[in-house]
């Protein structure tokens, strides 16, 4: 994961930062089905300068009608909601709105419905159990245009339901594995040191080259790919068969 410049990495794994909003604060919409938590988000984000919470949502649905009429920069979004999902709301956000980032929470950070946001183009993920910095910083990271979930957490979590769900990929392991026929064998090693869990300086020390040469095939993967960010190039590596999910031993 790019880690932006001044940025450290907090102790849930989520990137922190201290980018803001290039045209003032960042607008948040914040969609959650318990009026507590929404309640709770919104007194977080309250007093922080750099963020300004412009609507609140109670489902999915809502949470589209309310995007598409305040134009936030980013959607805080519980994955499970009735009505309309986390999930299918992401991804409608990301076809109509897709200027519009997506942060995913959930109350387990061993969540099948975390890798199906992601696969639907959120743009991160948080555990509900972060600390009200961890969710600032995220934000701050999300509009930046960063993913914000930690490497290994994201290697976790997708080495736990990618591969062991062929059902929910939709075709998309067969499409992976002609996109990355396109990659050059550079290419290939970048995307498969990416996908196991390798920061882009950790890539750089690996292969004996640039950070700003790891930048450069990394965005040229993108492309090829056909994905938008970090988080789904990693699935993507999964569902080719790329990165293979490494089983627990057990105890005999």
């Amino acid at each position: 994961m790019t880690v932006p410049e001044g940025a450290s990495e907090g102790v849930s794994g989520a990137v922190t930062g201290t980018a803001t909003g290039a045209d003032g604060p960042i607008r948040v919409l914040i969609a959650d089905d318990q009026p507590l938590v929404r309640r709770g988000l919104a007194l977080i984000l309250g007093p922080e300068p750099s963020v300004t919470v412009v609507a609140e949502a109670e489902n999915g649905e809502q949470a589209l009608t309310l995007a598409a009429e305040h134009r936030p920069d980013v959607v805080v979004m519980d994955i499970r909601m009735p009505v309309l999902d986390g999930v299918a709301a992401t991804e409608r956000l990301a076809r109509d709105l897709p200027g519009c980032r997506v942060l995913a929470l959930s109350t387990f950070d061993m969540d099948e419905y975390v890798v199906a946001a992601l696969r639907a183009g959120a743009c991160g993920f948080l555990p509900k159990d972060s600390s009200p910095e961890e969710l600032v910083a995220a934000i701050r990271t999300v509009r930046a245009g960063e993913a914000v979930v930690a490497p290994r957490l994201l290697t976790r979590l997708i080495s736990a339901y990618v591969r062991t769900r062929p059902a929910a990929a939709g075709g998309r392991p067969d499409a992976a594995c002609r996109a990355a026929a396109d990659l050059t064998p550079r290419e290939a090693e970048v995307w498969r040191l990416l996908a196991t869990g390798l920061d882009n300086n950790e890539i750089a020390r690996t292969l004996e080259i640039s950070v700003s040469t790891v930048k450069n095939y990394i965005t040229s993967i993108f492309d090829k790919l056909g994905v938008r960010d970090r988080a789904q190039a990693v699935i993507a590596a999964y569902e080719s068969g790329l990165v293979q999910v490494r089983r627990p031993a057990t105890d005999t």
